[in-house]
């Protein structure tokens, strides 16, 4: 098992994406013209998985005590090598060291522009690994699969991103700095494929590497 410790430094900071794929687009539907913002984002949508998140492969998540289901959303995610800001689309990738698989998993919740701390930041929610480092030559070649207790439950491309992972470096970096060891996600799912306490996940990148873990419920406090 990998050690989260030699994926990322302690101080790094993790990014995800959000609307970032047709199907969340069109999931949302009308809610994205609804108040307060009444139009798509015209900007990248970010939110942060600190470090209590980190976890690694192979393990068992376990949720908050009474939850009992938690959407699994495959995803890459870019390691910066250097510090970075003001990337050019044409050059942005050479900023990046590595590429992570990763579950981002989210308690299912409604409330999908109120900031989701709770749904989205309990221990362990983010299991990653390292994948080889040809696929950042082949970023827009890979695909992702969701698998939840043995069967297919989703298939998706990064060549589908609205954003390619070089646009979106070069969106993020125009109005913060990413720094040496920062992972930005490239983007999840909206309404992602649920698993259940007890169920057996694993998504992957097929021909370069596979991250499994289990989903277990949480104890209630004493």
């Amino acid at each position: 098992m990998m050690h989260t410790e030699t994926i990322l430094p302690p101080d790094a900071a993790v990014y995800g994406v959000i609307m970032n794929d047709p199907a969340s687009v069109s999931r949302l539907g009308d809610a994205a013209r609804q108040p307060p913002y009444k139009e798509l984002p015209a900007a990248p949508v970010l939110y942060i998985k600190p470090r209590n998140t980190w976890a690694p492969e192979g393990g068992a998540v376990r949720l908050p005590a009474g939850e009992r289901a938690v959407e699994v959303g495959a995803v890459i995610g870019l390691r910066m090598g250097r510090d970075a800001a003001r990337l050019r689309p044409e050059s942005a990738l050479d900023a990046v060291d590595a590429c992570l698989l990763a579950a981002d998993l989210s308690l299912p919740h409604a409330d999908y522009y109120r900031p989701a701390i709770r749904q989205k930041c309990f221990d362990g929610s983010l299991p990653m690994r390292l994948l080889p480092p040809r696929a950042v030559r082949e970023l827009q070649s890979l695909a992702l699969r969701t698998w939840i207790d043995g069967e297919r439950r989703e298939e998706r491309r990064l060549a589908d991103l609205l954003r390619a992972p070089a646009r979106l470096l070069a969106d993020v970096t125009e109005f913060m700095t990413l720094r040496q060891g920062d992972v930005l996600l490239t983007g999840v799912v909206y309404r992602s494929p649920e698993a259940r306490t007890g169920s057996a996940v694993r998504v992957e990148v097929p021909g370069l590497a596979r991250l499994e873990f289990t989903v277990e419920t949480g104890e209630e406090p004493a």
